[in-house]
């Protein structure tokens, strides 16, 4: 995540994004948690404790608090552990997290996220992407359908491209792009951009 990559359209309202997201969990079977996502470090208990997480920190960051949840920068965890009621509290963060976001004082100054001041406008768009990637992430780990918004899809895309061949303005946060074609389906290359492989399968 970087403060270079903030070439975006004014407050997107994450609501759909979180929305979808939340659908997939209900698909999400028990027999599937220990299986693997394309994240590598996570199985697929460990990616919606991360999901869970970050609902929580982007919360805090939209409400401009800083502590643990805004302040831990990526990588520098343990696997996160998947709670008991994940099933009720997660939904209940993914929506408190696009609630916060509707605040137009959620967008003005900087906030902070994963340990980086940034304008708070560059902030909720992370956010965004996060939902729409990480829901991509959870539907191919569990072979399930991916519905996400066209609109989220350009928004998304639009924070990441420009940093596909800048290593610098990448960070930690994405692995290197991967290569996709340009006249393929928005969603593959916003997966390529996130350093994901489109035809990742289970």
């Amino acid at each position: 995540m970087s403060n270079d990559m903030n070439a975006q359209p004014a407050r997107p309202d994450l609501g759909a994004a979180a929305a979808e997201l939340t659908r997939l969990l209900d698909g999400v079977a028990d027999d599937q948690l220990a299986g693997p996502t394309p994240c590598p470090e996570y199985a697929v208990r460990e990616l919606l404790a991360h999901i869970l997480g970050l609902s929580v920190a982007f919360q805090d960051a939209a409400r401009k608090e800083m502590g643990p949840s805004t302040s831990t920068a990526p990588g520098t965890m343990a696997p996160p552990e998947l709670p008991a009621d994940w099933r009720t509290s997660l939904p209940k963060s993914l929506a408190a997290m696009a609630e916060a976001w509707r605040d137009p004082a959620a967008w003005e100054g900087e906030a902070q996220i994963g340990g980086l001041r940034l304008p708070a406008a560059v902030t909720g768009c992370v956010g965004l992407d996060e939902l729409v990637v990480h829901g991509w992430d959870v539907a191919r780990a569990t072979g399930q359908a991916y519905r996400p918004a066209p609109a989220d899809l350009e928004v998304s895309f639009g924070f990441l491209a420009p940093s596909k061949d800048d290593p610098a303005a990448r960070g930690t946060a994405f692995g290197p792009a991967v290569e996709v074609p340009d006249e393929a389906p928005m969603l593959d290359r916003l997966i390529g951009a996130s350093g994901r492989n489109p035809g990742w399968a289970a």
